[in-house]
């Protein structure tokens, strides 16, 4: 307790609060600007840094990355075009959402679940950090091999009025991930002798190919005049919605906590799973996917849970939880902090002040997203064919700024035609991403399980973590394929 005190008196200074605001600030914009990642935007800053004092270079880091998880959700309701790879569950129903004329309620909603989910993801840093960090190292290749085949199950509830067309999507995004070095053998997939290929296909120009592009297509596809966009963004979020999809942002919350907390996984695993979950247990479920708030709560409260949570392997084991904590793990060696399990007996004050700027970071995401809702949602007043050529103006140079190359956005561009081929048969991009982007977890957690036991296919089923995840796997494909065939309610 005492540590804790001083914690929150080392940081209390002007500094320290000026950083953390000047970072979520800016991972507002960065995140609400499709292509332009929280991880990019945390390397870009980080030799900025270099010469400050250790504790508000870190929070400057830790408020873009806060900032820019929750900022994906405002161009994917807006404009279908996820700020962050973090956002994509989103766009299921939050654009439908704005087509309707509903894009304040959306936004409203996931600010409010990003807030949420992040206050309670901060709170497990504070009171479960060890717990959960010791949760997480009993995961071996074979519990993460289950807990892929689980979240691959979320294609039965993301995969729209046809389970075949759902499968056939996820099928071909796993397909797709296998693009480019073999990393068992070292020999190409896929490539074709196309040497850009080698790499394999990047993330991001797929995931705006997908939505943003493809939904630019379609719209010079229609005929002229048949279909207008919403001229108003509609009428603010009540207090009575967000009390009742409280429990379902709360459940997302812990999803996201759970999720966070495992090494290798990442934000957008615990949104699909979160919004999986949600839909498996609303009275609303087949409207999912159409424009149901229920769905932007589940996927919002999802990735924004596992905010906090990716910095407590981080800060307990000294092992990064994603990429970005990754790139963060530089910055602390950067600034002479060693995360590991004696941080918080050498650097104690260090941490707790670090904890107290994280756990107050959620006032300042409601305050600044706030404000961003309401610049934001002025777009929706903005004529179509004036929108359409800047939306596709910020993928073009999105996409290119991730590796300065023409190649990602030629694969952007093909990526909208596939997009737009398979709106046209009916066939669901969200399986498409969820297997492109579990494909190679899955793959590598399966070979190595496999070298590792020498051949011993039984190591599948040895210890209790992997038969929890083998009925939870077995438990969410009954449920998902009996919620199929409900009607949708209007």
């Amino acid at each position: 307790m005492e540590h804790v005190l001083i914690g929150l008196k080392t940081f209390l200074t002007v500094q320290n609060i000026l950083a953390l605001t000047f970072g979520q600030a800016i991972g507002v914009v960065i995140g609400a600007i499709p292509g332009l990642t929280v991880t990019m935007a945390i390397a870009l800053l980080l030799p900025f840094t270099f010469g400050m004092p250790a504790l508000p270079a870190v929070l400057l880091l830790v408020g873009v990355y806060k900032a820019g998880i929750y900022a994906g959700s405002i161009s994917a309701i807006l404009i279908k075009a996820p700020g962050t790879p973090a956002s994509a569950c989103t766009v299921l129903d939050g654009w439908p959402m704005a087509q309707q004329g509903q894009a304040r309620r959306a936004m409203d909603m996931a600010l409010y679940a990003s807030c949420v989910a992040d206050f309670v993801s901060n709170l497990s840093l504070l009171l479960l950090a060890g717990l959960i960090a010791s949760f997480a190292l009993r995961f071996g290749p074979p519990e993460f091999f289950w807990l892929i085949a689980f979240a691959l199950t979320v294609v039965t509830a993301v995969s729209g009025a046809s389970l075949l067309k759902g499968l056939v999507s996820a099928s071909l995004g796993v397909l797709l991930s296998t693009v480019g070095m073999d990393l068992v053998y070292g020999t190409p997939r896929l490539t074709f002798g196309v040497l850009e290929l080698t790499g394999g296909l990047s993330f991001v120009p797929l995931l705006i190919g997908l939505f943003a592009v493809a939904e630019i297509f379609e719209f010079y596809g229609r005929e002229p005049g048949k279909v207008e966009r919403s001229r108003s963004a509609g009428a603010r979020l009540k207090w009575e919605e967000f009390r009742n999809y409280l429990p379902t942002i709360l459940r997302g919350s812990v999803i996201g906590v759970i999720i966070g907390a495992i090494p290798g996984t990442g934000p957008a695993i615990a949104s699909f799973l979160s919004y999986a979950e949600a839909k498996r247990t609303s009275t609303r479920a087949a409207n999912f996917g159409h424009g149901e708030i229920e769905g932007v709560a589940a996927s919002e409260s999802g990735n924004n849970g596992v905010a906090g949570a990716t910095l407590i392997p981080l800060l307990a084991l000294g092992i990064p939880g994603d990429v970005i904590t990754a790139v963060m793990f530089g910055a602390f060696l950067i600034h002479g902090i060693d995360p590991g399990p004696t941080l918080f007996t050498r650097q104690a004050d260090f941490v707790y002040a670090l904890i107290w700027g994280i756990m107050l970071s959620s006032i300042g995401l409601l305050v600044l997203g706030r404000i961003a809702v309401s610049a934001f949602a002025r777009t929706t007043t903005v004529p179509s064919h004036i929108l359409m050529p800047i939306v596709l103006i910020f993928c073009v140079f999105g996409t290119y700024s991730i590796n300065n190359s023409t190649f990602d956005v030629l694969i952007m561009l093909g990526a909208g035609v596939l997009g737009y081929v398979m709106s046209k048969v009916d066939m669901a991009a969200a399986p498409l991403l969820i297997g492109f982007v579990l494909g190679p977890i899955f793959e590598d957690n399966f070979r190595r399980s496999v070298l590792v036991a020498r051949g011993d296919y039984t190591t599948f089923f040895q210890g209790p973590i992997v038969w929890v995840f083998i009925v939870l796997t077995a438990l969410s494909l009954i449920f998902g394929l009996r919620k199929k065939n409900v009607p949708i309610e209007k």
